[in-house]
């Protein structure tokens, strides 16, 4: 999967923004600018909704980054339904003024990518991780723990993109997809990984730390020699 380019305005936007722009600036030359000023107001939102800012982060080999910027609604043991395991879930819900754009949280390699057709209630709630549209990605790291994180779709937000394939091999920090208007992102680690987000943390994508893996520092230093 190549890395994005991250041109600040995200890809998938780019029509929306077209949109929202050309019809705020037809009324405002057709109808003056007191009757174009609405449309102007949703065309900024519209353009912070697709902001793409460059990320950058400063930790450990064995620390998973954030795939979303939001607000931890959940840190907790729970049953990865996709790998069918006990697991420490992580879900970070993000409302319709963070950045969308999702990125990988652990180094490793695709092992497989599976979409799941489903409802659309609020992505803050328990029961979307499990009944609304998702897309679940796993992950190998090079120690063969497996990671799993799932975009899930919310209310509002009705398109799940993810460009990731199995086979992939993914950096964390590196764009993987994007969720339009509203959403939620879980992240499933082994059990004895260690939490180092707090319930109602603010977190960024690529960028701060969610957890830390059990035994990853050692096997990565070992093999880089």
């Amino acid at each position: 999967m190549a890395l994005y380019p991250h041109p600040i305005l995200a890809r998938e936007g780019w029509p929306f923004i077209a949109l929202a722009v050309g019809a705020a600036a037809a009324v405002a030359a057709f109808a003056g600018g007191l009757w174009s000023l609405p449309l102007w107001v949703v065309a900024l939102f519209v353009v912070q909704f697709f902001r793409d800012p460059c990320r950058s982060f400063d930790a450990g080999a064995n620390a998973v980054i954030s795939p979303a910027d939001g607000r931890i609604v959940a840190v907790e043991k729970a049953r990865d339904p996709y790998l069918e395991r006990d697991a420490l879930k992580v879900s970070v819900f993000m409302n319709v003024f963070n950045v969308h754009s999702n990125r990988v949280p652990v180094d490793g390699e695709v092992r497989e990518v599976r979409y799941f057709p489903g409802r659309f209630f609020n992505a803050a709630i328990d029961k979307a991780s499990l009944e609304n549209e998702r897309n679940a990605m796993v992950i190998d790291t090079a120690d063969g723990t497996r990671v799993t994180c799932v975009q899930i779709a919310g209310l509002i937000a009705r398109r799940i993109l993810c460009y990731a394939k199995p086979g992939d091999r993914v950096e964390r920090g590196q764009r993987f997809g994007f969720i339009r208007f509203g959403s939620r992102v879980d992240v499933y680690l082994p059990p004895d990984a260690t939490p180092r987000a707090m319930l109602g943390d603010v977190v960024f994508a690529g960028q701060t730390v969610l957890a830390e893996l059990p035994g990853t520092v050692a096997h990565l230093a070992a093999g880089s020699r």
